[in-house]
């Protein structure tokens, strides 16, 4: 079975397309990046990351699912995950449910499948930067005056 695509545009233009594995929906927020190696649950909870679109730099996440011990808050605070790689299927014996079930549940979206390291060197030479990442319209010019 095909995967469902999402798109994000920066509001440069630079246009991202990969698999949806989490909400579904459009969101507009700043784009930002982490290069943490582990702790994208903590990331994920963490209020610091209020309304952001979060850039994991560590090529695969999601490995070890989610569980209920290891969250900073409640919910997730940030308004979208993107990643190289996101595990659909956590091997580890806390795991209580994947990464993108708990997105999903949450109404957060996530991308996966996208050249995390161009967006993160386009953030790094020209600065903040908003974006915004669509499930449902495809439309990179839409997009792109959304992100603006």
């Amino acid at each position: 079975m095909a995967k469902k695509k999402g798109m994000l545009v920066l509001e440069d233009g630079s246009t991202y397309v990969g698999d949806s594995l989490g909400a579904e929906g459009e969101w507009v927020g700043e784009v930002v990046f982490n290069t943490s190696m582990t702790g994208y649950q903590e990331i994920i909870t963490d209020p610091s990351y209020w309304g952001q679109m979060v850039v994991f730099t560590c090529p695969h996440i999601g490995n070890v699912g989610v569980n209920d011990e290891d969250v900073e808050s409640r919910q997730p605070f940030v308004r979208a995950v993107i990643a190289r790689q996101i595990c659909e299927q956590p091997s580890n014996w806390r795991a209580q449910r994947s990464l993108p079930e708990y997105l999903r549940e949450a109404g957060v979206p996530a991308l996966s499948g996208v050249d995390t390291r161009r967006i993160t060197l386009t953030i790094r030479e020209k600065g903040v930067m908003r974006g915004a990442l669509s499930t449902e319209d495809l439309d990179a010019e839409r997009l792109l005056e959304a992100a603006r």
